[in-house]
């Protein structure tokens, strides 16, 4: 597990990716960043028929992945990832909030699986399977 510092500094780092600034993105918890995050179908993140962009929201499966992993972390890890498979269920109209969440199914020492959810009011809008890398950091 990262120290408290070590989580601190990557936790903002991805808070601070332009993409997550500009659309918005927030952590359900911050006291809890492995609980997942939550933004706004905005104009940003939005496609041409002004619902949600799937690009987006598998984006964004894949980032709140990388969150629930970070505990599971030591301070000279990171998690790349190296395959993601997204289902795209349903629209998401402008306006709406997104919840994005991801559980660890397993941690080895070279790789770790995810699966992750979108949901809106409630109901099931993606999902995705990750799996990343574990790579030394330096």
């Amino acid at each position: 597990m990262p120290s408290e510092t070590e989580t601190a500094a990557r936790v903002g780092a991805v808070l601070d990716i332009p993409l997550n600034r500009f659309l918005g993105v927030r952590l359900r918890d911050p006291a809890d960043p492995a609980a997942g995050l939550w933004f706004p179908v905005g104009a940003s993140a939005q496609n041409q028929a002004g619902v949600l962009h799937g690009g987006v929201v598998t984006t964004l499966l894949d980032t709140a992945s990388y969150l629930a992993l970070l505990p599971r972390l030591s301070d000279t890890e990171h998690a790349v990832t190296h395959d993601q498979t997204v289902s795209l269920l349903r629209p998401v109209a402008a306006d709406a909030r997104v919840d994005v969440t991801a559980t660890v199914l397993r941690r080895g020492r070279a790789v770790a699986f995810m699966r992750a959810e979108a949901v809106v009011d409630g109901e099931l809008v993606a999902t995705a399977q990750v799996t990343k890398s574990v790579v030394r950091l330096g």
